[in-house]
């Protein structure tokens, strides 16, 4: 469980626009791509030479940037959209080119990337500068031909999914039927055509007739990763609702419900905040979901509703600074949490730059640091230490001085490979496990 650092992508720069938002691996791990606050999109690509060169396999280099979002204001609500990227998800590559979906607060937009190193030449209405010809000049027929260029990568919008949004959307899933997805904000999730952009299908509506009676609302969603008709999504109260769309054509009564008895022992003025769920992931067979709160990650089995088979505390030192993390508005942040290709290792992160891996066969686990002292090529992570009180030891760090501005909210890891992507504040950074 060791990892070693490969590569370091994104340049520390000024300002809250390069502060990345999401990170997200292809279906094959030979593209990476990321979302800033600034509505940017970058996509980094494995190096060819690298997977063959035990040293290098890692390597990943900037393959594309294009502005996904641009901010907009809401003139009815008189509200600003901020550009955000909050997600991206990609689709299975069925062509040449790649596809991926973008979304901000309001809009998803499908993007396809593609290549370019061929332009053609000789036209018989056009000059070589683009110019239309006077067609009493043209005394011959010429035949177009593709001539070789310098390699470019464009980026262009097929299709943008607006206006059915009236909350913030906090998540988007692709379906196994790769024809659909889903867009969820706080309180709806919506059902999409990749070819109809004018219309979706409401799945889910939680809203209540008055709005002062809300006491929950979505934080998370996913579809299953085989069988088009299954997801869930998670709340605000940690609860998780699995529900099935041949059942009824609103889902908004579940099929499964998922939650943990809380244990009263544990109860304090924190307790609802804490247990609000910020993610929700499938495992890649199918079987388990996984769910992060504030505190811990756990695993439930799609079989047992009434408790998680495996609970993995992440931070639990931070349980007696919860008043100091609730006065810095800390307490609300939203760490996201994945699953290695094999769903035999979780990974999320934490404060102080540090992310937890927990390997669920040895029940192992291990808090490494993503920071610019281990920027070295090839230089080893070393395991950190928290120490909550008493005597300190060298290697180990006070729980007094974590940085709380330093926050891995957004991991990502290759679907095969040990390869990972943890986003710090607005670098990123790619391990891979080490080589001997």
């Amino acid at each position: 469980m060791l990892f070693q650092r490969m590569h370091w992508a994104h340049k520390k720069r000024r300002g809250t626009a390069d502060i990345i938002s999401t990170v997200e691996f292809n279906h094959t791990g030979e593209l990476l791509a990321t979302g800033d606050k600034g509505g940017r999109v970058v996509i980094f690509q494995r190096e060819q030479e690298s997977k063959n060169q035990v040293h290098r396999r890692g390597e990943y280099n900037v393959y594309s940037t294009f502005q996904s979002h641009e901010p907009e204001f809401d003139y009815l609500k008189s509200l600003e959209i901020e550009e955000k990227i909050n997600k991206i998800r990609w689709l299975p590559q069925q062509n040449a080119a790649y596809f991926l979906l973008s979304t901000n607060d309001k809009t998803v937009k499908l993007w396809k990337v593609s290549e370019r190193d061929k332009r053609p030449e000789g036209y018989n209405l056009k000059d070589e500068e683009g110019r239309l010809r006077d067609p009493a000049t043209i005394t011959t027929l010429r035949v177009p031909v593709l001539r070789p260029m310098d390699l470019m990568v464009e980026a262009t919008p097929r299709r943008v999914f607006a206006n059915a949004h009236t909350y913030h959307i906090n998540s988007i899933s692709v379906n196994s039927d790769y024809e659909t997805y889903m867009s969820a904000d706080d309180l709806r999730i919506n059902l999409w055509n990749f070819e109809i952009t004018n219309q979706s299908f409401n799945i889910v509506d939680i809203k209540p007739a008055n709005m002062e009676e809300l006491t929950e609302v979505i934080t998370a969603a996913e579809f299953h990763p085989h069988h088009c008709n299954t997801f869930v999504y998670s709340s605000s109260k940690g609860t998780i609702r699995l529900c099935d769309m041949r059942a009824s054509a609103l889902c908004d009564r579940h099929t499964k419900f998922f939650e943990e008895p809380e244990d009263p022992s544990n109860r304090s003025f924190f307790s609802e905040i804490i247990s609000s769920i910020s993610d929700v992931k499938f495992s890649h067979s199918g079987r388990y979901i996984m769910t992060r709160d504030y505190l811990t990650v756990k695993v439930w089995d799609l079989n047992m509703e009434n408790r998680p088979i495996e609970t993995y505390q992440v931070h639990d030192y931070l349980r007696s600074k919860l008043c100091s993390l609730y006065e810095n508005d800390c307490i609300f942040d939203k760490f996201e949490c994945v699953w290695n290709g094999s769903d035999s290792v979780i990974m999320t992160g934490s404060y102080n730059n540090f992310f937890r891996m927990f390997d669920r066969n040895t029940k192992r686990d291990v808090t490494l640091e993503a920071s610019r002292e281990n920027s070295k090529p090839r230089a080893i992570l070393k395991p950190r230490k928290v120490c909550v009180g008493g005597k300190r030891r060298k290697d180990e760090i006070s729980v007094d001085s974590l940085d709380f501005s330093k926050k891995i909210l957004h991991t990502a890891w290759h679907p095969s490979e040990n390869i990972i992507a943890v986003a710090a504040t607005n670098n990123l950074y790619i391990f891979q496990d080490k080589v001997n």
